[in-house]
């Protein structure tokens, strides 16, 4: 199934006691449904098991029922309105949903103008392949780990520069350290030929971590046929969501007016 979440309000993922999670709310909610007779009565699976504030248009997880396709679509829209479950297809027995042959990740930076001089050539520069080591967290440091990314392309879409990027898999953090590379470049805290020593595995870099809010697991990809698609979002869900953008927009007014007085006599 291709499913999507704000993460804004889920502590990632994964199951973590006393956290809401995107993997526990979908497990409640199936043994709240009577569609799994227990938390582990499941056989549940996923694609991509996103961190704490990182939202999802286009993950992907395998579980196992005999409720028909589009009853079983239908049902698991109902399991939360922060989680919506969009296409579904059949899929063999072993079908294992961390093959994926491609995921896609967006990124948000603001940006009213044009994209910085900078970002376009380091972007360049870690597409292809690199010593992870400097781009992910978690990676042993006695040599260097080397992975192959498709593509980090930065685009303009409105007032938002996007750096949309591409690989089979990612290591844990990777995306939010590439744009947090990406930011050091265009400061001037991080020349270019620096950048290429740590890509080839010359020199370990210490990056920060971009923020999670801003991250989107937009795709993942499979060599498969999405059979069942889901007709529309459930009256909750239209509400819940709409009701997330109002107090975004409101909130986004209210930093602006309080930004703008700061200082000024009352």
């Amino acid at each position: 199934m291709r499913f999507g979440y704000d993460g804004t309000g889920f502590a990632g993922w994964a199951r973590q006691p006393g956290l809401r999670t995107v993997e526990g709310e979908i497990r409640s909610g199936l043994v709240r449904l009577g569609l799994a007779r227990s938390l582990e009565a499941t056989d549940l699976s996923v694609a991509s098991r996103t961190d704490r504030g990182v939202s999802a248009r286009g993950n992907a997880l395998a579980l196992t029922s005999e409720v028909p396709a589009a009853a079983l679509l239908r049902a698991l829209n109902g399991l939360s309105p922060e989680i919506w479950f969009t296409h579904l297809a059949e899929v063999p027995e072993g079908f294992r949903p961390r093959a994926a042959a491609e995921r896609r990740y967006r990124y948000w930076e603001r940006r009213a103008d044009r994209v910085p001089e900078g970002w376009e050539p380091a972007a360049r520069a870690l597409s292809g392949r690199l010593d992870a080591r400097s781009f992910g967290r978690g990676l042993p440091a006695s040599g260097p780990t080397w992975w192959d990314v498709s593509s980090v392309a930065p685009a303009l879409e409105g007032g938002w520069l996007v750096v949309d990027v591409r690989a089979r898999a990612f290591v844990w953090g990777m995306v939010r350290k590439l744009v947090a590379a990406l930011r050091e470049v265009e400061a001037g805290a991080l020349s270019i030929p620096r950048l290429r020593e740590a890509i080839e595995g010359r020199e370990r870099l210490s990056l920060p971590m971009a923020e999670p809010e801003r991250l989107v697991l937009w795709e993942t990809r499979y060599p498969i046929a999405w059979t069942t698609e889901r007709a529309e979002w459930t009256a909750r869900q239209e509400r819940v969501f709409l009701s997330a953008r109002i107090r975004s927009a409101a909130r986004e007014e209210i930093l602006h007016r309080i930004w703008e007085d700061a200082g000024r006599p009352a």
